[in-house]
């Protein structure tokens, strides 16, 4: 089926640029809107970077039987050849072959060195289909056929007299060459209104391919090269830039939960919705029980998530997650959590952002999950690692655009003698920074984590040491009264301040404070807040009453003023 023409909006007095779209997904964006109609293109790059198959797309794309394309083989592969490999396409209708699209082979004309009789034959067949679309491939085929045969002049006259003839007979056009970068100062390139020029950039064992608008006369096209691939579908353009959603779901400033009891309180009420967070630690340190209880929390409060890994199969993710009484699978039937396993080792960021945008789209997902940092930049080409800042700072700001929160996961070197933030130089493209590594206190290992930063948001300062438990994360005390926690060897000093609660332990101080602080509360809510199991917290109450410090009401507790000095 055609598609509908779209409309360059033109100012006053001028009349507005037709656009057609070309059927190739990430194109028209990259366009600036589409093709522009009775264009005369051409498609350049070397063999293998999918020239034929971008042009055959646009074709089947618009052609109709009332406004048919007329295809041009040369001397490349001949039109029987070239089909037999084209209809694997998904795009590729047989039935609309000798209707909507026709096929013809010029190799005998192009074979004689007759330039004269090869534009007599091209204009013969379109004055015999009339067609709204034409191609011609591999014009490059044909000028070096000619090499030696005359002088170059005659090959530019050709150049110039096949491209006034396709303009005026108002046809949308596509010249197929393989070219070199070089040859840029060929005529052909001059009198064409748009270049696309296709790359295969090999870097080591990786091979990936780009796709760049050289030229594009009357249009505002994105700048740059994009990165493209060809699947069963066809050929697919993944826009460096991102398109932007004007329609971003969240614009308050909400908070949401971390799932944690007493994470939400040392990030001043939880994550800001639509913030990007980096949760960043060494191996073994928890990172990925933190982000299965983030999205726990979502599912719980009726969200969506999508989680992006790249070290684990989704299976053998959703098997951990149950193995700390997180079941998925359910959420997973009801479209509510998607989780995305991206592995390939030529991967890119366009390509990852496409995926993820296109899960978040079609199940409403309001978090993303990226599990991990490491994993992904491990799992992109070579090509790209050696922009992975950038990369990742297009990746978040699309995300975080569509007001997404997103909670990534960065593994960092913890030697015991240097406390690294996030690793990678990434910490300016976040919104909230959590960091997490290993102590020793006492002889014993201990894992430890502080909230590093919040964007216009106060939090606590706190070290706090937490377990990973059969159910999660726990939270325990905080390290106050401890020195040197970033070199990995704290110390423990008498500090001569006056306790703010006199007589109580750290942990009647920690359940006093969440009481103050939260309102009259159960044992059992006060349990999860302060990551203390619910038996010490009813002792703790208990004595806290004995001191005057709280009263009870029914199941509740709230605190008791008290004078100065008492």
């Amino acid at each position: 089926m055609p598609r509908k023409k779209a409309q360059k909006p033109a100012a006053p007095g001028r009349a507005p640029l037709k656009l057609l779209s070309t059927g190739v997904i990430g194109l028209d964006q990259v366009l600036g809107g589409g093709l522009p109609a009775m264009s005369f293109n051409l498609v350049a790059g070397g063999p293998g970077t999918g020239k034929t198959t971008l042009a055959m797309q646009v074709l089947f794309a618009n052609a109709t039987a009332r406004r048919p394309g007329l295809f041009f083989t040369i001397l490349g592969e001949t039109a029987l050849k070239m089909l037999r490999y084209q209809q694997q396409f998904e795009f590729f209708d047989p039935g609309r072959v000798g209707s909507d699209v026709h096929f013809m082979n010029l190799s005998d004309e192009a074979l004689t060195g007759d330039l004269d009789a090869v534009l007599e034959r091209i204009i013969e067949e379109v004055d015999r289909v009339r067609p709204a679309f034409v191609v011609v491939d591999s014009f490059r085929s044909l000028t070096r056929a000619q090499t030696g045969q005359g002088p170059s002049d005659r090959l530019d006259h050709f150049v110039q007299r096949l491209a006034l003839h396709l303009t005026t007979w108002e046809i949308t056009s596509f010249l197929i060459g393989e070219y070199d970068e070089h040859e840029l100062r060929n005529p052909v390139f001059t009198v064409a209104d748009g270049i696309l020029w296709l790359t295969q950039a090999v870097d080591r064992n990786s091979v990936v391919r780009k796709l760049q608008v050289v030229k594009s006369r009357g249009m505002e096209q994105m700048p740059g090269l994009h990165t493209i691939r060809i699947s069963g579908q066809g050929l697919q353009v993944f826009p460096r830039i991102p398109e932007h959603d004007r329609t971003a779901r969240r614009i308050d400033q909400q908070r949401i939960s971390t799932g944690i009891p007493g994470l939400d309180e040392m990030m001043g009420g939880g994550i800001t919705a639509g913030d990007s967070v980096v949760l960043a630690g060494p191996a073994g340190s928890g990172k990925t029980t933190f982000a299965l209880q983030f999205v726990a929390a979502g599912l719980r409060e009726g969200e969506a998530a999508v989680i992006a890994v790249f070290e684990e199969h989704p299976e053998t993710y959703l098997e951990r997650a149950k193995s700390f009484g997180l079941d998925f699978r359910e959420a997973v039937r009801r479209g509510k959590l998607r989780i995305i396993y991206l592995r390939p080792l030529d991967l890119s960021v366009d390509e990852t952002l496409a995926e993820i945008r296109a899960s978040v789209e079609q199940i409403g997902a309001t978090r993303v999950v990226i599990d991990s940092i490491t994993g992904f930049e491990i799992a992109l080409a070579p090509t790209f690692r050696e922009d992975f800042r950038e990369s990742l700072y297009r990746l978040i700001g699309a995300l975080t655009g569509l007001g997404i929160t997103i909670y990534s996961t960065v593994e960092v070197l913890d030697n015991g003698d240097t406390f690294r933030l996030t690793g990678y130089q990434i910490s300016f493209l976040t919104d909230d920074i959590i960091s997490q590594r290993f102590i020793e206190i006492e002889g014993e290992l201990r894992k430890v984590l502080t909230v590093i930063k919040m964007r216009g948001s106060a939090h606590s300062r706190d070290f706090r040491t937490y377990e990973i438990t059969g159910t999660g994360v726990l939270l325990r005390e905080s390290l106050r009264d401890y020195d040197g926690i970033t070199t990995g060897h704290p110390t423990r000093q008498l500090r001569g301040r006056e306790p703010s609660h006199p007589g109580l332990t750290g942990q009647e101080v920690l359940v006093l404070e969440t009481i103050i602080r939260f309102g009259p509360d159960s044992p059992a809510r006060i349990s999860e807040l302060t990551g203390l199991p619910v038996s010490d917290i009813e002792g703790i109450l208990e004595r806290l009453m004995q001191l005057r410090y709280v009263s009870r009401k029914a199941d509740r507790y709230q605190g008791v003023a008290r004078p100065r000095g008492t």
